[in-house]
């Protein structure tokens, strides 16, 4: 498998074959094999969570359908690299599959730039905002070659969960990197929600690491007494690295996905990723092997409301975190480590 291989992305683009969308699928003695590419953006745990499901839908698919979705030779991972990625795009497209599921928006960004001619169809996961990113021109009917589902965050309601454990907060940090359209919006209801509230916000910035890191030094040196970040995959990414800045500040810090809080953060709100997987699988079945139309296909957008919180950091903190019962569909808990168990 070429799965998160950086070196196959060198591979020499095969000469032959068409562009070709749906319905190229190879007739074997076993029966129908459908070609499943699957782009993940960048290696993150809740990421990770996404695609795992969806190989694992496929599979339990293939069985029950009595066909074979193939994504093992056609699974890549782009390291948050744009010309990784659209190299990958490019051997996808050389490799005549049947269908691309990209996770993440950045992912799901390229790939559809990548067949706007050829029209292999596209089905997203995790995209946060897919009209705003220009991905879809509306949730019901998205257009063209394209559709999927999205982890659309209730930004409001993780401002109430700030209000809830602090009610006295008077500066909050927002934290993000810009270039991520699946920040923009939440950050502006952020925003929005600091103003009718009389709260202070202070925002800072980043697209790598070490800037991050110089981010939160910063949000910490204004005095924030608490810091936001939407489902952004670079802050996501450099959690690990800026984790226990927060905690030595005695500054919490609230995110829009579960494996921040896996991966240091104090909380984490938002959707179930495993199910987000399954259904993104289920929809690519459809196309498929039901031929559905992904421009006439409605995205899917799936219920968030699920609190993580990080019981060590919480501890570190001092935050009583059953405040948050009756706030939420669900309150789990972990501990930090770099993968889901």
């Amino acid at each position: 498998m070429k799965k998160r291989m950086m070196a196959a992305v060198m591979m020499m683009t095969m000469a032959a074959g068409a562009f070709a969308g749906c319905g190229n699928s190879a007739e074997t003695a076993d029966g129908t094999v459908y070609k499943v590419g699957i782009v993940q953006y960048v290696d993150d745990a809740s990421l990770n969570q996404i695609e795992k499901a969806i190989e694992a839908e496929l599979t339990a698919k293939g069985e029950e359908l009595g066909v074979t979705f193939n994504y093992a030779d056609y699974t890549y991972n782009g390291q948050a690299d744009s010309s990784t990625l659209n190299q990958i795009a490019a051997d996808l497209i050389a490799e005549d599959v049947d269908v691309i599921i990209p996770i993440a928006t950045p992912a799901a960004m390229i790939m559809q730039n990548a067949t706007e001619d050829n029209q292999i169809p596209i089905v997203f996961s995790a995209v946060s905002d897919p009209v705003s990113a220009g991905l879809a021109a509306d949730l019901n009917a998205p257009g063209a070659n394209i559709t999927g589902t999205s982890d659309a965050l209730d930004t409001n309601a993780v401002m109430e969960l700030i209000v809830a454990a602090d009610s006295d907060i008077k500066k909050l940090g927002l934290l993000y990197d810009k270039s991520q359209d699946s920040s923009t919006v939440p950050i502006q209801e952020a925003i929005a929600f600091c103003e009718e509230n009389g709260i202070e916000y202070v925002e800072k910035t980043g697209t790598t690491n070490a800037e991050i890191s110089a981010a939160v030094d910063a949000l910490m040196a204004e005095g924030v007494e608490a810091v936001f970040t939407p489902t952004d995959n670079t802050i996501m990414t450099a959690e690990l690295a800026v984790f226990e800045k927060f905690i030595e500040a005695g500054v919490p810090h609230y995110t829009g996905a579960d494996s921040f809080a896996l991966n240091g953060a104090f909380l984490g709100y938002g959707v179930n990723y495993t199910d987000l997987g399954t259904a993104t699988a289920d929809m690519a079945v459809e196309v498929l092997v039901n031929d559905a139309d992904p421009g006439e296909t409605a995205i899917r957008t799936m219920d968030s409301g699920i609190v993580t919180v990080n019981t060590e950091t919480a501890e570190a903190l001092g935050i009583d975190y059953s405040v948050f019962e009756g706030m939420c569909t669900e309150l789990k808990t972990v501990v930090t480590a770099e993968e889901f168990e």
